[in-house]
């Protein structure tokens, strides 16, 4: 039978402010204070405590209310980070003293954010919580090169890859990444930019396949890289992007693309 529910504390899908020993998990968006939807700002000037990760920018702290605790409870691959245990621990405890309480993710909390784990601590817990979706960063990136992520007659289906795992270098199906015209979107995959080169070259991927890399997406620091799969690394390592960066296999900046299809025209 279907079952039908209502229940938006659990949800998440209807909730707008928040309430005392709850969680809300949301989404600060890419970095721009300008892209947070205003259900996320309302929650972040509410919140009493707000536990935030690495990626989140000054400016959204910033709108904080002057009341608000905030704990930077971060973590970075291959680098120093706090235990996903002693987060979870963080949440439960402070919303069991009664708290209103805002785990505040770059991006969107759905797309590797670790949410399950944290979803899952507060049920355990029996604490009450709300999810809010955010501006994810390969959203913000593509707007940024003047491209979007689909487009009819050349990619039907887009897919949003993470650079690496709990176990090192993340393993992806890359027969189908490396046929022609598909597009991926590659979250934390600056380090594992050779790695990438190297699987989907062994796949069959063309050399000059167009890769995009867009540092601090929607930021007023923003860079762009525009290269192919075959120069991907060595360009990577002279850019010396030191921000956070996302990596579109497929995708050149529109100006780019469109003057590689004219040249392709007048070369047919």
């Amino acid at each position: 039978m279907t079952q039908i529910t209502t229940d938006t504390t659990r949800s998440g899908s209807g909730m707008c402010c928040l309430v005392s020993g709850q969680v809300a998990f949301a989404g600060s968006g890419p970095g721009d204070p300008d892209l947070l939807t205003v259900k996320v700002l309302k929650a972040l000037q509410e919140a009493e405590v707000v536990l935030f990760d690495r990626l989140v920018s000054a400016e959204v702290l910033a709108l904080a209310g002057d009341h608000s605790q905030l704990e930077d409870v971060g973590k970075e691959g291959f680098g120093p980070s706090m235990s996903q245990e002693e987060i979870c621990a963080r949440l439960v405890t402070h919303a069991k003293a009664g708290k209103k309480v805002l785990r505040l993710k770059s991006g969107d909390p759905t797309i590797f954010g670790r949410l399950d784990e944290e979803l899952t601590a507060c049920e355990e817990a029996g604490v009450a919580y709300q999810i809010m979706p955010g501006i994810t960063a390969a959203s913000a990136a593509v707007a940024g090169i003047g491209q979007s992520l689909t487009q009819r007659g050349r990619n039907s289906s887009v897919r949003f890859l993470t650079g690496h795992d709990m176990k090192g270098f993340a393993d992806q199906d890359w027969a189908a990444l490396a046929r022609p015209s598909e597009v991926a979107a590659v979250y934390m995959g600056k380090k594992s930019a050779r790695f990438v080169q190297g699987r989907m070259i062994m796949h069959g991927a063309n050399r000059a396949t167009p890769v995009t890399v867009v540092e601090n997406a929607s930021r007023a620091d923003q860079r762009v890289l525009e290269t192919t799969l075959e120069r991907l690394p060595t360009d990577l390592a002279e850019a010396a992007f030191d921000g956070p960066a996302l990596t579109f296999l497929g995708l050149a900046p529109r100006q780019s693309a469109a003057a590689l299809a004219e040249l392709n025209m007048e070369l047919a």
